[in-house]
């Protein structure tokens, strides 16, 4: 993958998770995208509240991955940072 499809990737990752952030917000989270991996996996972190909570696995899960993988097929994955 070249630099500028891994930044057009990253941008469409970007645009697709502002579907969840209204959901993260209401408990005073966020989601940030790090990069996308040459296989397709999106390394996120995750802010505020979602740092640390419990719920993150299921999020990532049922929200996050769910989500990328329904507006953006070639998306392999999803792992966090944090």
């Amino acid at each position: 993958m070249t630099i500028e499809e891994r930044k057009d990737l990253i941008t469409r990752v970007d645009s697709a998770l502002d579907e969840v952030r209204p959901h993260l917000a209401i408990d005073g989270g966020n989601i940030e995208v790090l990069n996308v991996s040459d296989d397709k996996i999106v390394e996120i972190k995750w802010l505020g509240a979602c740092n640390g909570c419990s719920m993150t696995a299921m999020t990532m899960k049922a929200g996050v991955e769910q989500t990328l993988k329904n507006r953006l097929p070639q998306i392999t994955g999803v792992v966090a940072v944090n």
